[in-house]
């Protein structure tokens, strides 16, 4: 079934009375039900896409719709059809936890629903929290309270800036099924994200922005599989203090305590250079302990697009 585009981003900027230019003619499309990973630096213009998607902040140029509606002539329209979950964490402190969530939702224009929102708590997990008051939760469940909150009132696209930032481990991945089960349930997703771990384990596509251009967008296994160099690390018997010169040519690291040798190449080549080097090692009188290969992450890859772009 071919992708049906749900955000339409042409040739957006947006400028200040500084001189910062936030946004310098970002173009992109963002499919219906996908997650969508938008990664940078600091200061790369991810807040700021967000904000101009979400009708926070307008434009310089440029156009952006949602499900074929303009953002700033149909801002009621397409604001009812997003949910945002902002980086920093702004709760009302002494409002229970399903009253501000229905509170919310009745912002919005929407009727009462309580089973709704009960759904929603159980989906996040918050339910045995629906009578506290907000300020009394943990970190991680005060983002889960930003999210319901983002979801009371149906959106059919949810923001997720930062979304686990300051959250342990275990709540992150908690935080990653909680968010692949929107998913599942039709929601478009858009996270930003410092976590490439974060990138890769949930979504779809990833779309690097810098110094407010997009860069890349793909889809993470053909960007993976695109510029995914292949390590092959070899552990030799005896340790060495300097690579034999006659394996110059092969560009090898050496590790600090001396026993490692290790080899990057193209897993999509013809030709590795994987026989030639084992041969020049033998040959040179290292003796071979042990060998393993490694998939380049995301996160190196990430590093090689801002080093080519910057």
């Amino acid at each position: 079934m071919p992708s049906e585009t749900f955000i339409k981003i042409s040739e957006v900027t947006k400028s200040y009375s500084t001189g910062l230019k936030a946004l310098k003619g970002v173009n992109l499309e963002i499919n219906k039900g996908e997650i969508l990973a938008l990664l940078g630096p600091n200061g790369a213009g991810k807040t700021t896409l967000i904000n101009a998607i979400c009708g926070v902040v307008i434009p310089t140029s440029g156009q952006i719709t949602v499900d074929g509606y303009d953002v700033i002539k149909d801002y009621r329209k397409t604001r009812s059809l997003i949910g945002l979950v902002p980086q920093e964490i702004q709760l009302e402190a002494f409002e229970q936890v399903f009253q501000n969530v229905s509170y919310t939702r009745g912002l919005y224009g929407k009727s009462k629903d309580p089973s709704y929102i009960e759904k929603i708590l159980k989906d996040l997990s918050l339910w045995d929290k629906k009578d506290s008051r907000l300020r009394e939760l943990s970190g991680g469940m005060k983002r889960r309270a930003l999210i319901a909150k983002a979801l009371s009132h149906e959106p059919k696209i949810l923001f997720l800036d930062e979304p686990t930032a300051g959250v342990d481990i275990n709540l992150r991945r908690d935080m990653w099924r909680v968010v692949k089960q929107l998913q599942e349930n039709g929601v478009t997703i858009i996270l930003t994200t410092h976590y490439i771990e974060e990138a890769e384990a949930i979504a779809d596509r990833v779309s690097v922005i810098n110094n407010g251009e997009i860069i890349i967008t793909e889809n993470k296994e053909d960007l993976m599989r695109k510029m995914g160099q292949k390590l092959l690390t070899i552990e030799i018997q005896d340790s060495i203090s300097e690579i034999p010169s006659s394996l110059a040519s092969y560009n090898l690291l050496l590790s600090k305590n001396g026993h490692e040798l290790s080899f990057s190449y193209n897993s999509q080549s013809e030709t590795t250079g994987i026989t030639g080097l084992l041969q020049e090692i033998k040959q040179s009188g290292l003796k071979l302990k042990d060998l393993k290969s490694s998939q380049t992450s995301l996160e190196n890859i990430f590093e090689q697009l801002l080093k080519e772009n910057s």
